[in-house]
């Protein structure tokens, strides 16, 4: 496994606890402050800039705070060339199960989510 590879394992790592604890300092070290967050599940088209989309995140009470499972896991990631990544991923809030795409690039010797796109289905909890 290269250390790029792992290096990227690494970010989403910190991307997936970020969104479990709805933690906005963990999610800020993996997102880039020009970052893009696009969903295009409902109309209209929802976009949001990081300054946007960090004050929502700390409103939600966290996954963790409610004691639900943990869902989430990389399904592929690939690479062009040596700063571009691209992480396809699941994972869940409440009763949203989301699909991400997420674009990284390596600025400053770290990898850093450039954009999100995602997409969700509404899933019944048991």
């Amino acid at each position: 496994m290269s250390k790029d590879y792992q290096a990227v394992v690494n970010t989403i790592q910190v991307y997936f606890d970020g969104l479990f604890h709805s933690d906005t300092e963990r999610l800020a070290k993996v997102f880039h402050p020009k970052a893009h967050y696009v969903c295009a599940t409902d109309d209209p088209l929802l976009y949001l800039t990081m300054d946007e989309y960090f004050p929502i995140v700390d409103k939600r009470p966290s996954p963790a705070s409610r004691g639900e499972t943990r869902q989430d896991q990389i399904l592929s990631i690939r690479f062009a060339g040596d700063n571009t990544a691209f992480v396809h991923l699941n994972c869940a809030i409440g009763e949203k199960f989301f699909t991400d795409f997420l674009t990284l690039i390596l600025v400053d010797g770290r990898w850093q989510v450039i954009s999100k796109v995602f997409d969700f289905e509404i899933k019944k909890l048991s």
